[in-house]
Parts: C-alpha cells; sequence; structure tokens
C-alpha cells in the first residue's frame, strides 16, 4: 500500500472537499430555498475535482517518481485514484443525504412535481439515496479515470 500512500491520502482529501461542498450548497439554499439553480451550480465541482487531480498526480510525478513520469504511469495513478474515491463516494453520500442535508431529495421530488418535470414515480426512481450511491460509485469511476488521463498528458515528463 505504500506504493499507493498518495493516492490514498488525496483519497481522503477528495471525499473531505466533496462533504465540504455539499455543505457550501445547503448553506447557500441550493438543497431548499434555491432548488431550481441546484442542478446549475452542483457542476461547478467540476473545476475543484480536476484541480485534486492534477494536484494528486502532480504530487505523485514529484515525490514517487522522482519528476520523471511516462503518461502510463500518470493513468495508472489517476485509476488507483478512481477507485478508492469511488470506493469511498458510497460512505460520503450516505453522511450528504442522512446528516447534512437529509430532506434533500424530498425538497427536489417536490420542485420536480411542482413545475411538471417529472412523474412523481419517475422522480422517486430517480432521487433517491441508493441511485445516488449507485450514480457517485460509477461517476466517480468513469470521469476519475477520464480525468487521470488527460491530466496525465500534460504532467508526463517528455523525455524519461
Amino acid at each position: 500500500m505504500k506504493n499507493f500512500s498518495i493516492e490514498i491520502k488525496w483519497t481522503f482529501r477528495f471525499i473531505l472537499l466533496t462533504l465540504a461542498w455539499a455543505i457550501g450548497e445547503k448553506l447557500i439554499g441550493l438543497h431548499d430555498q434555491y432548488i431550481e439553480d441546484y442542478a446549475v451550480y452542483t457542476n461547478l465541482f467540476v473545476f475543484p475535482a480536476i484541480l485534486f487531480f492534477f494536484q494528486a498526480l502532480k504530487e505523485k510525478k514529484k515525490n514517487f517518481y522522482n519528476g520523471k513520469m511516462t503518461w502510463t504511469q500518470g493513468f495508472v495513478s489517476g485509476i488507483v485514484l478512481s477507485i478508492f474515491i469511488a470506493l469511498l463516494m458510497p460512505m460520503a453520500q450516505f453522511v450528504i443525504y442522512k446528516s447534512i442535508t437529509p430532506h434533500f431529495f424530498e425538497h427536489i421530488i417536490e420542485y420536480k412535481l411542482r413545475h411538471k418535470y417529472m412523474t412523481y414515480e419517475n422522480a422517486r426512481t430517480y432521487f433517491n439515496l441508493k441511485t445516488y450511491i449507485l450514480e457517485s460509485f460509477f461517476e466517480s469511476l468513469s470521469k476519475g479515470i477520464t480525468t487521470g488521463a488527460i491530466i496525465s498528458l500534460f504532467l508526463k515528463t517528455k523525455k524519461v
């Protein structure tokens, strides 16, 4: 596991970032009062997420590969980081929707119904803890691996 200590450290940082982001969304009212803006602003999370991946892979290059990293090494590190994040993301989702914002699903379903965006059954099928946990797991894997691949292109050493 020592080979993956950087990925483990950044995984915990990423989970803390995710929780902090959810707290921020809750505090500014995106989970209730301004729920109509939730979809727009929650997507801004992509920017700190990319920054965190960049910092993690940059640290891996500097401290593990002594400043010389191939694309493959960076990509593998990105895959490992994505797997670790995906494994812990269900716990983060549980904390978010049971502790930080326990009424989120009720609010978003009510909003979708009020504006006739979805039927009640469709809204209940999509907006629930189980669906969000599964979605976050697979999104962490797919988006993380893609992000790791792209960032590795920028961080790879030209001549190793």
